[in-house]
C-alpha cells in the first residue's frame, strides 16, 4: 500500500511496522491508533489485530519501486525503535532506505533511548533524516539522546506541544515542526509557546515549520502563525541522489 500523505511536512507514508503503544502523554489522542481501528473495519490486512504492534516485511521493498524521488515518513502507523521491533529488522529498514537513495526518508520516534543504543549499531545514509518527538518540557532529554546519535540529518518534531519548551539547545538540530494536537479531545496549544520556539529557531537559524494550530477542526484553524506560514525545511532538502 502505497500512500500520498496529507502531513504537511511530507510527500509520501511508508508503514514496514504497524501498531504501537503508548509511552508518554503525547500518546494519549493518537491519531495513528484511531487511524488503525478504522482500517481494521474496512478489512484492510495489515491491520487485521488494529493498532496493536506487527512487523510488516511484505512492505519493506515498497520504496524501492517508487522511482521519483519522494519525501518519505517511515512509520507513520508505528515506531521503528519500539522495543517490539527486533534490531535485525531495523537493520533491514536501514538497508532498504540506503539502497533506495534518491529518496529522503524521515524517521521519528519517542523512544530517544533505544535509538542512543542502537545508534552505533546502524549505518546512517546520508538520506535518512531522524528526528525525535518532544510533547512538553518534561521529555526534553530526548533532544540531547537526539543529538548523541550518528545521524547525519537532526530534527525534532514538538507536536502535540502540550506546554511551554523554553532554552532549547538547539546546537545540531538541524529542522523543527511545531504542531497543536487535533481530533477529538485536542489539548490546546497557547500560541506564546509556538510564537517563542519560532524566535528561538531564528536566533539559532534552525529551519522551522509550523504544521497546524490542530483542535477539533484543524483546517478551519489553520496553519498562519504571525500573519505568515512556516515552511522553512533544512538546507539539506536536494535529493541525495538520481533515480537509477
Amino acid at each position: 500500500m502505497a500512500l500520498r500523505s496529507g502531513i504537511e511536512w511530507t510527500e509520501a507514508t511508508w508503514n514496514p511496522v504497524t501498531g504501537c503503544s503508548k509511552v508518554s502523554h503525547g500518546c494519549k489522542h493518537c491519531y495513528a491508533e484511531r487511524l488503525a481501528r478504522r482500517l481494521q473495519a474496512m478489512g484492510q490486512a495489515n491491520y487485521a489485530n488494529g493498532f496493536e504492534l506487527a512487523l510488516q516485511p511484505h512492505m519493506l521493498e515498497l520504496p524501492l519501486r517508487w522511482k521519483q524521488p519522494k519525501t518519505i515518513f517511515v512509520n507513520s502507523m508505528s515506531d521503528l525503535f519500539h522495543p517490539g521491533v527486533p534490531l535485525a529488522y531495523v537493520h533491514e529498514v536501514f538497508d532498504v532506505m540506503a539502497r533506495a537513495h534518491w529518496h529522503r526518508f524521515q524517521v521519528l520516534t519517542k523512544r530517544a533511548e533505544r535509538l542512543l543504543d542502537l545508534s552505533p549499531r546502524l549505518s546512517w545514509p546520508p538520506n535518512v533524516w531522524m528526528g525525535v518527538s518532544v510533547e512538553s518540557t518534561r521529555y526534553r532529554r530526548r533532544i540531547d539522546q537526539l543529538r548523541s546519535t550518528e545521524a547525519r540529518i537532526k530534527f525534532l518534531s514538538l507536536e502535540p506541544l502540550l506546554g511551554p519548551l523554553p532554552g532549547l539547545a538547539l546546537g545540531g538540530i538541524d529542522w523543527v515542526i511545531v504542531g497543536g494536537e487535533s481530533g477529538p479531545g485536542a489539548r490546546p496549544m497557547d500560541p506564546a509557546w509556538a510564537i517563542d520556539l519560532r524566535d528561538q529557531c531564528r536566533r539559532a537559524r534552525a529551519p522551522f515549520f509550523f504544521k497546524q494550530w490542530g483542535g477539533t477542526n484543524k483546517k478551519r484553524a489553520g496553519r498562519g502563525l504571525d500573519g505568515r506560514v512556516w515552511d522553512e525545511m533544512p538546507a539539506v532538502a536536494a535529493a541525495a541522489g538520481g533515480v537509477p
